[in-house]
């Protein structure tokens, strides 16, 4: 890149506020030795934490006050009308501004999607931006989108998103040609609804740098049978919130067992190796972040309730789609699908 990368960040937002994001970002700042970070937030609340961290203010890091916070419940709408001194519109406007390349936030979801879509607008071709999550599989981590951004998806917009889902595949996770699926009732053609059947016949006459595998089930997720699962907002999140239900309720019969009987103490002492991989390897902290595709900025939302390790994977994130160049894919695979696709399917 021509400058050194540079990330914004909405100190105030999630659970915790600012102690989570400067424990966060002692952990960022020596792994990203070429990398700037713009704290926005509480000047005062915020130099204290950096100063009992032991994180010095210097050309890497820096503070910009912002007075204003958007609260966890509150409405996308009141906080658009009242958001303009908050320390979320003042990390998207860096980015706007160009001061930034990057955005990361654990504040309110639905406000952050909205003042990112006002403020960056989305980038040419994409109709809607989505949220894309890293999910884990037995062969290694797939791709699901969308997960919460839009709850209803024509045909053109699940092709979005199945380009989106494979540039990031591209960019980030470093697979040449990614095998990309849709979600669906059935791996059968006849199945499924119009916007899904109809984004399917468009994908198979495309021609992008990507394998289309056809519809895929819910229990192929974490098979890893490929690797971008495409699905509508209210599917995908659906599907999201049961993965991590379902994770945690692993972990507890795990533990219930483990402490059942002196033997199975024993065991889980012989087992203490193999059972740190597992928690790993289940551990959301560890792939934190939803990813807001289609704005033209890279914008991160790490989960509200985080601690300091998750929020600084969110980080690694945000600098892995940035140094990626995510969106100059999404760019040039949108706009070679579009036409030959459509004209595809009115034949």
């Amino acid at each position: 890149m021509s400058r050194e990368l540079t990330v914004s960040i909405d100190a105030m937002g999630g659970d915790a506020g600012p102690s989570i994001v400067v424990s966060a970002l002692g952990r960022a700042v020596p792994r990203h030795p070429g990398v700037k970070f713009i704290l926005h937030g509480d000047e005062t609340a915020l130099n204290a934490l950096l100063k009992k961290r032991l994180i010095k203010l210097t050309h890497r890091v820096s503070v910009r006050h912002a007075p204003g916070r958007v609260r966890m419940e509150e409405k996308p709408s009141l906080a658009l009308r009242r958001g303009r001194d908050t320390s979320m519109w003042h990390a998207i406007e860096s980015v706007k501004k160009g001061e930034a390349e990057v955005i990361v936030s654990a504040g309110n979801t639905g406000a952050l999607m909205a003042m990112s879509m006002v403020q960056l607008g989305v980038i040419e071709g994409i109709s809607r931006p989505a949220i894309a999550g890293l999910w884990p599989t037995k062969r290694a981590q797939c791709v699901v989108l969308d997960i919460g951004a839009n709850v209803e998806c024509d045909a053109d917009q699940l092709v979005d998103f199945a380009v989106m889902g494979e540039a990031f595949a591209r960019a980030v996770l470093g697979i040449e040609r990614p095998t990309v699926g849709l979600l669906n009732v059935g791996s059968e053609e006849a199945k499924g609804h119009e916007a899904v059947k109809g984004a399917a016949q468009m994908l198979r006459n495309a021609t992008l740098p990507m394998e289309f595998a056809g519809f895929v089930e819910g229990d192929d997720i974490a098979e890893g049978v490929v690797d971008v699962v495409v699905t509508d907002g209210f599917t995908g999140n659906i599907a999201l919130k049961t993965a991590e239900g379902t994770a945690k309720l692993v972990v507890f019969y795990l533990r219930s067992a483990l402490k059942r009987s002196i033997l199975s103490q024993l065991g889980a002492f012989f087992a203490s190796g193999a059972l740190k991989t597992l928690r790993r390897k289940l551990d959301p902290r560890t792939s934190n972040g939803g990813m807001f595709l289609g704005l033209n900025g890279v914008v991160v939302k790490s989960h509200g309730g985080t601690d300091a390790l998750g929020f600084a994977s969110a980080i690694d994130m945000a600098i892995e789609m940035a140094e990626g160049g995510i969106n100059q894919s999404i760019v040039a695979d949108r706009a070679g699908v579009r036409a030959p696709s459509r004209e595809a399917v009115a034949t």
